[in-house]
């Protein structure tokens, strides 16, 4: 079926990115396959995820379908446009419609994203991994991508205001070789060893990173145990 709003959403989005001379380091976007359904997950930490996780599926050519909050789906602007990309709504309180429709477009062959943290994470860590992406792909038969996101939330995040503008802000992306969910072992160990391939790539993002804090004041983006001065994990709701 042909698609007439997602590739000018995207269009969209790299013009802005231009605009902001953001700085893209792009790794691993080989994992991605061309063809087939794959479950996409990454870490969060911050509200323009979304975004750079669907850019790294470009080369590959392919358009993710991701998970969000139902909320977003109400909101005037974002609705309409999140249902003609074919996002999936999710209403906690009746998570197994979701469940459903993703499970329906894995095994129509469309590529899934989830965030299985469920929310931003503020320390810029990563929290406890639910299960669902690791059941769903069990389910439909299709792997798992890795992929890590690192200087996202230098643009825009919880607790922060928007840097929009101009800001020459490198983002640097890692995608990791697919982890396979045999439907025979335990979600909750899929999820574990999906976590710690999610851990590394993270860490090989940050030591990638070529920016590091103009002074005592910019460090904000920064997890603690880097030395930085985001809250600790579980310092914040």
């Amino acid at each position: 079926m042909a698609e007439f709003v997602y590739p000018p959403v995207i269009g969209a989005a790299r013009t802005l990115f231009k605009t902001m001379d953001l700085k893209f380091d792009i790794a691993g976007t080989e994992h991605i396959p061309q063809r087939g359904g794959a479950v996409l997950v990454s870490n969060h930490i911050g509200y323009l995820d979304f975004v750079f996780c669907g850019l790294a599926a470009r080369p590959a050519k392919r358009l993710v379908r991701f998970m969000a909050k139902e909320s977003v789906f109400r909101h005037k602007v974002s609705g309409p446009l999140m249902r003609a990309m074919k996002h999936i709504p999710v209403d906690r309180t009746q998570g197994m419609h979701a469940y459903k429709h993703a499970l329906s477009a894995l095994r129509s062959g469309e590529i899934i994203g989830v965030f299985p943290e469920a929310t931003i994470s503020e320390s810029f860590t990563l929290k406890t991994f639910k299960s669902g992406a690791a059941r769903l792909a069990q389910e439909a038969g299709v792997p798992l991508l890795p992929m890590a996101l690192w200087g996202t939330q230098r643009l825009w995040t919880k607790g922060h205001k928007r840097q929009l503008g101009r800001q020459h802000f490198p983002i640097t992306i890692r995608v990791g070789e697919p982890v396979e969910a045999d439907p025979a072992e335990q979600a909750e160990k899929i999820t574990d060893r999906l976590r710690a391939r999610v851990q590394d790539l993270l860490e090989a993002a940050q030591r990638a990173y070529p920016v590091r804090p103009r002074d005592a004041e910019d460090t904000w983006w920064i997890p603690a145990h880097l030395g930085g001065t985001a809250p600790a994990p579980g310092g914040r709701a």
